[in-house]
């Protein structure tokens, strides 16, 4: 596989609505920047009774724009859907709402799905986290794992994928073998997971979970182009993270590490700019080397802690 098997020259309209497929129109968001790449996609599902998929965030052109997809007869939008809270996917879903008297569908609010470890670890705010929570996120209807949701002319299946966010879904279009991946696998960039509303040890088990899905063949992400070949992104996926964590070992072999030691020991190619988002990836690692007891601290919440790898660990 490629070592940058990422799509880099996607440049769509932003605020128009593009047909991708007969039945499935994209909305891009007017929020480019580092973390969103060109903006949020927001997706129109359906010819007659219209799902839409991550309304992104609460900016009144996206809205206009989102409700002039329906023949600017929003009630013909009867489901929201949301695959995770934070505010550049779910916030405008509350607006959308209250126009057009759909439900929004997601798993929980901006806790919901937390593992009791990241739920220990929040109780110390001091390392921070929360980056971009959206959190008053609170759906009409609460989905599981699994559950299939019918409109006029579409299925729509759940899919638990915690790990970027605690409260991820991931949606698959059965009548087309698709999936809107929401930030769990893009085709943009690798999927950043900070503490502690990410949790790494699920997102990897969250890969697993899509992996064995050999019955799809296209993600749509909630940033970037359509993945043609998602199951070679869910490897380069893993074969990222397992390049991560070996780094970090290696550093730690040389001695006990900071957070911040390690991101500049590792990190030596990005700008400086997005340093602290590798931190935050940085301790998403240590805490799933915790997890495993490959890796100790002393205090887990002290910004300056040294990390040290335990003696016979893993």
């Amino acid at each position: 596989m490629a070592d940058d098997p990422f799509i880099r020259d996607f440049d769509p309209p932003v605020g128009l609505a593009q047909k991708l497929v007969p039945g499935l129109r994209r909305i891009v968001a007017p929020n480019a920047s580092a973390m969103t790449f060109t903006g949020t996609n927001t997706y129109v599902l359906g010819t007659g009774q219209l799902a839409v998929i991550d309304p992104g965030p609460d900016d009144d052109a996206h809205l206009s724009a989102i409700l002039q997809t329906p023949n600017d007869n929003p009630r013909d939008i009867s489901h929201i859907f949301v695959t995770h809270s934070h505010v550049d996917h779910s916030p405008l879903s509350r607006r959308l709402a209250k126009l057009t008297g759909a439900p929004v569908l997601a798993f929980g609010n901006s806790q919901a799905g937390r593992s009791p470890a990241m739920a220990k670890f929040a109780e110390g705010r001091t390392l921070g986290g929360g980056e971009g929570v959206d959190p008053d996120f609170q759906p009409d209807i609460c989905l599981a794992d699994g559950e299939a949701i019918k409109g006029q002319g579409w299925t729509l299946t759940t899919i638990t994928t915690p790990g970027h966010f605690c409260n991820h879904l991931c949606f698959a279009w059965e009548e087309e073998n698709a999936v809107f991946s929401g930030d769990h696998v893009m085709s943009c960039s690798t999927t950043m997971v900070s503490p502690p509303d990410g949790d790494l040890s699920a997102f990897m088990r969250s890969l697993d979970k899509m992996a064995v899905r050999t019955q799809d063949r296209t993600y749509y992400p909630g940033h970037g182009a359509p993945l043609a070949d998602p199951h070679a992104m869910i490897a380069h996926q893993r074969t990222h993270r397992k390049m991560r964590e070996k780094q970090i070992l290696d550093q730690l072999s040389r001695g006990p590490r900071s957070i911040w030691q390690l991101t500049e020991a590792i990190y030596t190619e990005i700008p400086k700019a997005l340093m602290p988002a590798a931190s935050r990836n940085v301790l998403a690692h240590l805490l799933d080397l915790m997890g495993r007891d490959m890796v100790t601290t002393a205090d887990i919440h002290d910004a300056n802690a040294k990390f040290a790898q335990v003696d016979g660990g893993g």
